[in-house]
């Protein structure tokens, strides 16, 4: 069994231990950086958004050809096709997502 003498040195190494431990994690988060983007600098294109379930087709007819295509990959195959502001992501030959171009 244990003493009282070795019961309270157990509780001191056990609040030293959680004391340093805490001392640890409040040094960490100290030096835990920010990040922050901007409003507007991420997003959906605001004119390029009517195009989300559009075919390729359709899109060259409304917007021309792309400057640059990406793709396909993966399964299923997505495909990027790069504008002089945005991006548009197809999944096979409907449209994902539009994405803004950063713009800095």
């Amino acid at each position: 069994m244990f003493s009282t003498r070795q019961a309270i040195s157990s509780l001191r190494s056990l609040s030293l231990a959680g004391l340093l431990g805490a001392a640890f994690l409040a040094s960490a988060a100290t030096y835990a950086d920010t990040v922050e983007v901007p409003v507007g600098s991420q997003g959906v294109a605001a004119d390029a958004a009517h195009l989300r379930g559009k075919k390729q087709e359709v899109v060259t007819s409304e917007l021309g050809e792309p400057l640059n295509i990406q793709g396909p990959v993966g399964e299923p195959a997505i495909t990027r096709w790069e504008y002089a502001d945005f991006y548009v992501y197809f999944e096979y030959d409907r449209v994902l997502h539009t994405v803004k171009k950063h713009q800095g």
